[in-house]
């Protein structure tokens, strides 16, 4: 049996709750039962749907203790408020674990890539831990702490926000010794009044818990730079630098694709360094330079940091390919159907438009959100990028969206709907062997179901097992 992660009287010291029946060790923290865990200790958030209502099934499914906020069956640690006990969970398992590098990543586009990327560093330099999915937000951050182990010696969290004022609160739980900001971009604008400008803000909120000395990691190619720059500083981080011009700290020079994987050019405080990743997407350029400083910043050496991008696969998504078997031969599925905004659409683009194929180009678009009164003229706006990428059909779908199929050729026309629902067999219908099709779209606007319907086209006969 795996050593217990906590135990009841760990976690009745660090919530200030109570302990009723009997004392129990849990080996994870869980607060769904559809992925918890034998073993687990399961917390009873409200919501939606209140946590209490799921108590009896998380203990059928072998939940070793509840933490509740009012009486349940069985073993509990009985607090006033669970979501207060689970941010003081993980307060107490941050504290326990001093020697612990902790590192926080940022960004309106790629913050997940690249914390699962500085994770796959982590992991070859020692014992690691890091958020799982996009566990981000204010109950995703102090879930990802609860569960670190008490051994760990190097820790990544991925830190998000909608609006102003929610990551400071989570930075300050890390309290990282380092952080990063992949880029500031035009994402969840409709929730500043000033753009993107408060959106550079709102990002900037990560230093406000640096720990003193700690190491900040910034995009300078970007417009915000030197607002992010100044506010790092302002709170005593060195500032490390990466991208594209000279006197960077992480230097791209030069991204090629070849194939299923791209070989980067790049220097590293002023070192040549030529080094394989399996991504394809350009902008995995200058992601693997922030990876390569933050992985330096945690105490990994560059050894394991190229090692660790050489065997980094692109997540569900977020520009994983499959080959997807027709009848008469087979195209090429990427899937980026996670999420979009203008900065990552145009970089996807770009993308395909530099890749070599012998079929046509194909893109399924879905709504962007969150965009603000500018969204209409943001999606206008994609038709310049899928000219310059030589797309030969655009499928597009949502209101959003019908502002870039108007702005399109009529020689580019691939088809519209309302809906990603409705679009995806006029995309089913259009694949043809050597065809490379791109899906994007932001998760809400279901572009996934658009790449799950592509992938069922595929008549594979089945391994032999």
């Amino acid at each position: 049996m795996p050593d217990p992660l906590w135990t009841s009287d760990e976690i009745v010291q660090a919530t200030r709750g109570r302990l009723e029946g009997r004392a129990f060790a849990a080996t994870g923290v869980s607060i769904d039962t559809r992925t918890l865990e034998p073993g687990d200790l399961f917390v009873a958030l409200g919501g939606v749907r209140d946590g209490h209502e799921f108590v009896d099934q998380a203990r059928d499914q072998g939940a070793a203790g509840v933490l509740a906020s009012q009486p349940v069956s069985g073993s509990a640690v009985i607090v006033a408020d669970t979501m207060q006990a689970l941010e003081r969970l993980g307060a107490a398992a941050r504290d326990r674990a001093p020697a612990a590098r902790r590192g926080a990543i940022t960004g309106s586009v790629g913050k997940t890539s690249v914390t699962q990327a500085v994770m796959a560093g982590l992991m070859l330099a020692g014992r690691a831990h890091s958020s799982v999915k996009s566990y981000n937000n204010h109950i995703g951050v102090p879930l990802t702490l609860a569960r670190m182990p008490r051994d760990t010696e190097r820790a990544v969290f991925e830190i998000g926000m909608n609006h102003a004022e929610e990551i400071r609160p989570l930075t300050a739980m890390v309290r990282p010794h380092a952080v990063a900001v992949t880029t500031v971009g035009p994402v969840h604008t409709e929730n500043f009044t000033d753009g993107e400008a408060g959106v550079a803000r709102a990002k900037a909120e990560v230093f406000d818990g640096l720990e003193p000395g700690g190491i900040a990691v910034l995009n300078a190619d970007n417009a915000w730079f030197g607002l992010l720059k100044n506010a790092a500083r302002a709170r005593g981080a060195e500032v490390r630098t990466f991208g594209r011009a000279e006197g960077c700290d992480a230097r791209l020079i030069d991204f090629q694709g070849a194939g299923d994987h791209a070989v980067v050019q790049a220097r590293f405080h002023g070192k040549g360094l030529d080094f394989p990743i399996l991504q394809t997407g350009m902008h995995w350029g200058l992601n693997a330079m922030a990876v390569l400083l933050m992985l330096e910043a945690l105490d990994v050496d560059l050894g394991d940091g190229l090692a660790a991008l050489g065997s980094f696969e692109p997540l569900a998504g977020r520009g994983a390919e499959r080959t997807v078997h027709l009848a008469g031969g087979a195209f090429t599925l990427i899937d980026e159907s996670y999420n979009a905004n203008p900065v990552s659409m145009a970089s996807a683009i770009a993308t395909l438009g530099a890749r070599r194929t012998a079929g046509r180009r194909i893109v399924a678009l879905t709504d962007m959100l969150e965009l603000g009164p500018k969204a209409a003229g943001f999606h206008a706006a994609l038709a310049e990028p899928l000219a310059d990428a030589h797309v030969d059909l655009v499928f597009a779908a949502g209101p959003l969206m019908k502002s870039l199929w108007d702005a399109l050729p009529s020689t580019r026309r691939g088809g519209y709907a309302e809906t990603a629902a409705a679009l995806a067999p006029q995309v089913e219908r259009a694949a043809e062997p050597g065809d490379v099709v791109m899906v994007k779209g932001s998760n809400g606007s279901k572009a996934g179901l658009i790449a799950q319907a592509l992938m069922r086209l595929d008549v594979r006969p089945a391994e032999a097992g």
